[in-house]
């Protein structure tokens, strides 16, 4: 197995990238700021604010740190269609969509920010609810399997077999199942201020560091 040494010089940002991220961390307290100004939502758990823009913030680092690795069309096809699965599976057991419906309609939730602007529809047979932070973070994480998909394929046969028992894949979608992390188009105020995530946002986390930096990937 081919392992490799990560120096502290390569763990450390340099002044460039501490810059864009105290731009980006003041840009979103500014957000947030204007929200409850011009709002009129009363701010009653900090903590619960940031979890939108740790997982934004998160899943905008590991596929920026991935990038896009060289690969044939046929490649990339078929890692896409591994990936695009992969986010309807986390996508149907975090809560983005379900298989039933109490006939509500469409609405935009106004909720916090990263909590919202939140697109809801319930149908009778299907519900949708879109949160930014989770449809941002569930699709970083299928564009990290595909680049998964990508990489190990360059093994050949025992290199995509091996992939079922990426941990790193599945862990998300267990802890998930595990901590009941469903909603409704009718609750969806209700589950965005009041839902525990602090188990969601250290799985999500965990899944998109282990799929960015891989012992042995090159």
């Amino acid at each position: 197995m081919s392992t490799r040494t990560v120096s502290t010089d390569q763990l450390a940002p340099d002044r460039g990238t501490l810059l864009t991220w105290a731009a980006v961390l003041n840009g979103e307290l500014v957000l947030v700021l204007l929200y409850f100004a011009l709002s009129s939502a009363t701010p009653t758990d900090a903590v619960s604010l940031a979890y939108p823009f740790v997982w934004l913030n998160v899943a905008a680092w590991g596929v920026s740190r991935v990038g896009v690795p060289e690969a044939s069309r046929r490649q990339w096809l078929a890692a896409g269609g591994v990936g695009a699965a992969y986010f309807l599976l986390l996508g149907g057991v975090g809560g983005l969509y379900m298989l039933h419906g109490d006939a509500l309609g469409t609405r935009i939730a106004w909720l916090a920010p990263g909590w919202g602007p939140a697109f809801i529809y319930s149908g009778a047979d299907l519900t949708v609810s879109l949160l930014p932070f989770k449809l941002g973070g569930y699709a970083a994480l299928a564009y990290l399997v595909a680049v998964t998909v990508v990489d190990t394929a360059r093994t050949g046969f025992a290199g995509l077999v091996g992939l079922l028992s990426c941990v790193s894949c599945t862990w998300p979608v267990v802890a998930t199942l595990a901590a009941g992390l469903f909603g409704s188009a009718s609750t969806a105020a209700v589950v965005a201020e009041s839902q525990p995530y602090a188990l969601s946002t250290a799985v999500f986390v965990s899944s998109v560091l282990l799929l960015t930096w891989r012992p042995g990937r090159r």
